[in-house]
């Protein structure tokens, strides 16, 4: 009887732990890299974006601009933009000459992404998305520190043919303002 009770009482355990067969795998499909909205790009990019602050650093500003196109156009967030190389060079030579004693960078992060399909109002192609820490000491003796953002996009020739620059106005005016 209490065999009989046992394998009652079993019974119902190896019927729950029966192994079922397995499902046969969905179909799994890589979404083609030229389909998807957004990639990572190539990391050249970065290299572009580490070494043009680096020569803005020095005071290099025939090393920031080379990669830039003949039509760049350079917009800051409040609104204010250059248009054309020869502009963009006129007013960072003359911004590092007369305005800027140093400036440094430090805290980089970069990002080269592909815009493939663009999801609102940003070009497709390749942009390097920046953001990092600057301390600029200013001609008139005082200095700023901020985090900025910045937005490179590149055109088929792997020129800078677009800029947006974010950063906050406030310090920098203070650090230019007469003692």
């Amino acid at each position: 009887m209490k065999k009989l009770l046992l394998v009652a009482l079993c019974i119902p355990l190896f019927i729950g732990c029966k192994k079922e067969a397995p499902a046969e795998p969905a179909a799994t499909t890589t979404p083609d890299a030229a389909s998807a909205p957004v990639e990572i790009a190539d990391a050249k990019y970065t290299e572009i974006g580490k070494n043009a602050i680096a020569a803005m650093t020095k005071g290099d500003v025939d090393g920031w601009i080379a990669n830039y196109a003949d039509n760049a156009k350079y917009y800051w967030n409040a609104g204010d933009s250059l248009v054309g190389k020869p502009a963009i060079d006129k007013y960072w030579r003359d911004r590092r000459a007369n305005v800027i004693d140093s400036i440094s960078f430090k805290n980089d992060i970069w990002i080269p992404v592909k815009i493939n399909k663009p999801q609102s109002v940003e070009k497709p192609g390749i942009w390097l998305m920046g953001w990092y820490q600057v301390t600029a000491k200013y001609k008139k003796g005082k200095s700023m520190t901020q985090w900025m953002h910045i937005l490179y996009h590149f055109d088929a020739n792997d020129k800078i043919d677009e800029v947006n620059q974010f950063l906050d106005r406030a310090p920098i005016n203070a650090a230019m303002a007469k003692p």
